[in-house]
């Protein structure tokens, strides 16, 4: 039994933020019952370049290993009561919509309390729900633009710059996904569910961390560093090698006497300018050039032997290829899915580990895959089925259902 092996989630989901969260979810366990719109060909995310071809994509692979999906019109008679017979039997109801969206598909608390008084309504949006933006779409691109952070990432004389990953969308998810999990043990515990809101514009404002605390507290101003320095821990920043970049870190003054010692300059740890973290900060124009010109004098991987083995917090500026090995080689798992289009599909292992795991993980569903399967388990007699296709509930146009399971848990 793995930790959340109880649980059954239907979400209603897409592209990143959302599916991010939720896979988090069913590597620990979860039952997810993707709940794809069969009027936009389901998940958007199953065509996203450059790496698709049909409904098959490895930027959706990426996402939903492990989930069931149905092809549901939650705007159909039928479809909607396929959807509460899902609700009835589930734990929580996961969305990553627009607010208006939520509200229009009538996916809140209010609207399916009566058919489930425990179920968890978790709605990951862009922006707050009772805001002025609540219908607007959101995407991490806007968001990290309009909270600030492309203002703060780059060189000083660059061009304000996106984060490489995208941080908002993850971060999002996985808010939303503790979200959801506080709200099932609650439900459990008390007997009643409730709306679990979670916005991308709240989790961006709120990783600004300290940074939103000092301009609010003390009216700082943040901006752009050299090579991606701390704001007030000197040195902790890239710094160029012979043949590449470095990232040193002293962010404790030990860390500082230990990186004097390893370059061979204690003299630096003696000049009353730098004997604290104050003074490295106010006289940083003067301590800088002395650094660079002792990192340039050798190579990245002649300071991984030397800094490390002296205690000093250390890394070199990989590419992602290199990082994934450096991932593999420090205890990082890797994983893979058989795909009945790419093959062999490799991911990056699961990001929280908690035993038991899985051996095998199963790939992404086919859109509609579970689709049978999940009514047979409803009850649901083959001629009901027939004629809720024939009234639309999976789509329209289709004629046939999928049977076939490519790796469902």
């Amino acid at each position: 039994m793995r930790p959340l092996s109880d649980v059954r989630i239907i979400a209603v989901e897409q592209y990143g933020a959302g599916p991010f969260g939720t896979l988090q979810l069913a590597d620990l366990g979860a039952e997810i019952i993707k709940v794809e719109d069969p009027r936009t060909g389901g998940d958007v995310g199953r065509t996203v370049p450059p790496f698709a071809e049909g409904e098959d994509s490895l930027f959706f692979e990426a996402f939903n290993r492990g989930k069931r999906s149905i092809s549901l019109d939650l705007t159909n008679d039928g479809g909607r009561a396929v959807f509460k017979d899902l609700v009835r039997g589930a734990d929580a109801v996961f969305s990553n919509l627009r607010g208006d969206a939520t509200a229009r598909l009538r996916l809140r608390y209010a609207d399916l309390a009566p058919v489930n008084p425990r179920i968890v309504c978790c709605a990951l949006t862009a922006y707050p729900l009772d805001g002025p933006r609540a219908s607007e779409p959101g995407y991490d691109y806007l968001i990290q633009g309009l909270a600030g952070w492309m203002s703060i990432t780059g060189e000083p004389d660059a061009p304000p710059t996106k984060c490489g990953p995208s941080v908002v969308d993850f971060a999002a998810g996985l808010n939303a996904a503790l979200a959801l999990v506080a709200g099932v043990h609650a439900a459990r515990r008390d007997g009643v569910g409730c709306d679990c809101d979670v916005t991308m514009f709240d989790t961006a404002v709120g990783l600004l961390g300290y940074l939103a605390t000092w301009h609010l507290t003390a009216g700082y101003e943040p901006v752009r560093t050299e090579h991606s320095a701390h704001p007030s821990l000197v040195p902790f920043q890239n710094f160029a090698t012979a043949d590449g970049w470095l990232v040193v870190a002293c962010a404790k003054e030990k860390f500082w006497l230990r990186l004097t010692a390893a370059i061979g300059r204690e003299d630096l740890a003696r000049d009353d300018r730098f004997v604290s973290f104050d003074g490295r900060r106010r006289h940083v124009e003067a301590l800088l050039p002395e650094l660079r010109s002792v990192f340039a004098a050798r190579s990245t991987a002649e300071w991984l032997e030397i800094l490390p083995a002296a205690g000093v917090p250390c890394a070199p500026v990989n590419t992602v290829a290199q990082g994934l090995v450096a991932h593999r080689e420090s205890g990082g798992t890797h994983i893979e899915t058989t795909h009945p289009r790419f093959g062999t599909v490799r991911h990056s292992g699961p990001m929280i580990r908690v035993a038991p795991t899985l051996a095998v993980y199963p790939p992404a569903p086919a859109r509609g895959q579970d689709t049978v399967g999940l009514l047979a388990e409803l009850g649901y007699e083959p001629g009901t089925i027939d004629a809720l296709r024939r009234s639309g509930a999976f789509g329209d146009g289709i004629d046939s259902l999928p049977t076939e399971n490519r790796g469902a848990q």
